[in-house]
């Protein structure tokens, strides 16, 4: 009786392995690409490329694959759509190499990608919104393509022809600094067209020589008997609230504010002589590729926006050009 129910229950012996187990069941080469989520066709090429091998044939001659070739074909899948060479999937399925480096490997050549198609992505979107010209399509992916390296070689060459070699040069080196981008080489799409900006302001000479003078009429003023304090600070502080106010540049109001911007400028009550070479001072920190470049490094270093400061500088332009 015992042996009766045992035999008509296999089930139940083949859970507690008192029978052996059926035989591995074999697919035909269309059941494995319904099971592996590919094509027959990129089936037979894997097979045919020795990365799946069938497990038998039928008398036909058919294929038939075994339930790992299921499992190799899922990876072999993965590992196409995450963009790896049939090589490199060959050794990780043939364990000839660890996948782990494969995919650290991997990574670091999409990473590479990635920053390509980042660039692409920044310089045509530059000159879509410059409505470039063939020739300005050119430039702006040469600059776009500087290394790292050839990036701060061009700012800083910028920087010494604007600020080197000048009496108390020591003063300006916290400048220097302050105008220099920070170090980086993964650039985000907007980064990629600010340093496309910069290299092109670098590249200005007439900007490179408006510096110059800012930085030569500051060096020569660091040992005169009126030595002026922080400008943009004391124009801010004057001119500042005269802006939001709304009082006309060319008021008696304003005229006022001028003398006393020009007696803090002067530290002493200033004449013509004086008066002039402030608005001339003020003319040039107002010039707007001045601004930009700051905006443009703030980008770069991922800092926030600077504060504009070009309706306070135009205001005491006019207001200390109006005063005489």
């Amino acid at each position: 009786m015992n042996g009766d129910t045992h035999s008509c229950d296999p089930l139940g012996s083949e859970l507690l392995g008192s029978e052996p187990l059926g035989p591995e069941p074999l697919y035909t080469i269309g059941e494995l690409a319904r099971r592996s989520g590919l094509t027959v066709k990129t089936v037979r090429f894997y097979s045919d490329q020795g990365i799946v091998s069938p497990a038998d044939r039928n008398p036909a001659g058919h294929r038939r694959y075994g339930v790992d070739a299921v499992a190799r074909l899922e990876l072999v899948r993965t590992l196409r759509e995450l963009g790896l060479g049939l090589p490199a999937i060959r050794q990780v399925v043939d364990r000839e190499l660890a996948l782990p480096a494969v995919a650290a490997a991997h990574a670091e050549a999409l990473d590479v990608q990635i920053r390509v198609l980042r660039l692409r992505r920044a310089v045509l979107g530059t000159v879509a919104r410059r409505g470039s010209t063939p020739e300005e399509l050119t430039l702006v992916h040469q600059l776009a393509r500087l290394s790292e390296d050839e990036r701060y070689r061009l700012i800083g060459e910028f920087l010494a022809g604007a600020f080197g070699g000048l009496r108390a040069d020591g003063r300006f080196a916290a400048v220097v600094r302050s105008l220099t981008p920070e170090p980086t080489d993964d650039l985000e799409p907007e980064q990629v067209e600010a340093w496309v900006e910069l290299a092109e302001l670098a590249a200005d000479d007439g900007f490179r020589g408006l510096l110059r003078r800012l930085a030569e009429d500051e060096a020569a003023e660091a040992g005169a008997d009126w030595p002026r304090p922080g400008l943009a600070w004391v124009v801010r502080e004057l001119a500042g609230p005269a802006v939001v106010a709304g009082i006309d540049p060319g008021s008696g109001e304003a005229a006022g504010i001028a003398r006393e911007l020009a007696a803090r400028y002067a530290g002493s009550a200033p004449g013509a002589v004086v008066r002039g070479r402030l608005a001339e001072r003020l003319a040039a920190m107002a010039d707007p590729r001045r601004e930009r470049y700051l905006a443009l490094l703030a980008v770069v270093n991922g800092w926030a926006a600077p504060e504009s400061s070009a309706a306070v500088l135009d205001w005491a332009v006019r207001a200390v050009r109006s005063a005489g």
